[in-house]
């Protein structure tokens, strides 16, 4: 959803209505750096209770003084991907500057300061804190240590890869799914790069679990996935492997199938794949057996395959 479009403002009332609209949307105090094309743009997608924000502009401030914190009447941590410029970012005392391709967490419930001074532009993913799950001292105790987490890499692609395709998961039937895998994945970056022992402890195997779900989603279309390779390129056996998807209280092969189902369902729905059979989405996502795709599916999702393309075909 477009939030704001600076080129919807007449030039010279631009500065003055870009600004109030930008403090508007963020609920912070605003200051537009001078310049020959100045330009703001901010978007907002919603996966669930994950919400996905982008904003981009020319040379600019944004800050929350204490006051302006506590109108928020849920506590919200943004974890932001730098994507353009680099940023200076404030909070609790502790100053950084963040490159593009940066991670950095904001703690929207306090005060905080955040600039660029070119054309710049960020990505956040905006959690509340209820559906994080952590205590604050942990989130906070994270905050400047991200780089640090073995999960920062992963975290990093994967905010580039939700802003990617943001415009199409938004509407889509899975959008709170992929909204709940990606909490999930800030709340292992979070918990491991709060290096508290017994946090740390405790989060071992969600750390674990969470890279291993993201090996997943990358190769979802090699039919020949499966525990031997999962466990190897983890470093574990395929006994723990097991156990670790036992204590989430799923498996592995369920876990597989089920993202590949939703994956395939998303494709069918979409009018760029109607030249493909249905065998051959069914194939591309892994499925050797056309029938007994067509079988997991309806259990699935209450529909045969072909049900739900002329349904989105209608639609």
């Amino acid at each position: 959803m477009l939030l704001l479009d600076s080129a919807d403002t007449p030039a010279p009332h631009r500065a003055d209505v870009v600004t109030d609209l930008m403090a508007r949307a963020s609920a912070a105090t605003v200051t537009l750096a001078p310049h020959d094309d100045l330009h703001a743009r901010m978007e907002l997608w919603q996966l669930g209770r994950l919400t996905l924000f982008r904003s981009a502009s020319s040379g600019m401030s944004m800050s929350r003084d204490l006051r302006q914190a506590r109108r928020d009447g849920t506590p919200i941590v943004a974890l932001a991907v730098q994507e353009r410029s680099d940023a200076r970012h404030e909070q609790f005392g502790h100053q950084a500057r963040v490159a593009p391709g940066g991670l950095m967490m904001v703690d929207l419930s306090a005060p905080f300061a955040f600039s660029w001074t070119s054309y710049g532009a960020s990505r956040a993913l905006q959690v509340p804190l209820d559906v994080l799950g952590l205590p604050m001292d942990v989130v906070r105790a994270a905050a400047p240590r991200l780089g640090e987490s073995p999960l920062a890499g992963l975290v990093g692609r994967h905010v580039v890869d939700l802003f990617r395709e943001a415009d199409r998961l938004a509407p889509s039937p899975q959008a709170a799914t992929v909204g709940a895998a990606g909490v999930d994945l800030v709340r292992a970056l979070l918990s491991s790069a709060a290096q508290q022992g017994t946090v740390r402890r405790a989060v071992h195997h969600e750390t674990l679990l969470a890279r291993v779900h993201e090996y997943v989603r990358q190769n979802l279309r090699d039919p020949d996935l499966g525990a031997d390779e999962i466990a190897v390129v983890h470093n574990i056996s395929r006994r723990q492997l097991f156990a670790l998807f036992a204590r989430a209280g799923t498996s592995l092969e369920q876990s597989i199938i089920s993202r590949r189902l939703e994956a395939a369902h998303d494709e069918l729905a979409q009018p760029g794949s109607r030249h493909k059979t249905i065998a051959t989405i069914a194939h591309e996502w892994g499925f050797r057996d056309p029938a007994h795709f067509s079988r997991r599916f309806r259990a699935a999702f209450g529909m045969t395959p072909r049900e739900v393309r002329c349904r989105a075909r209608e639609q």
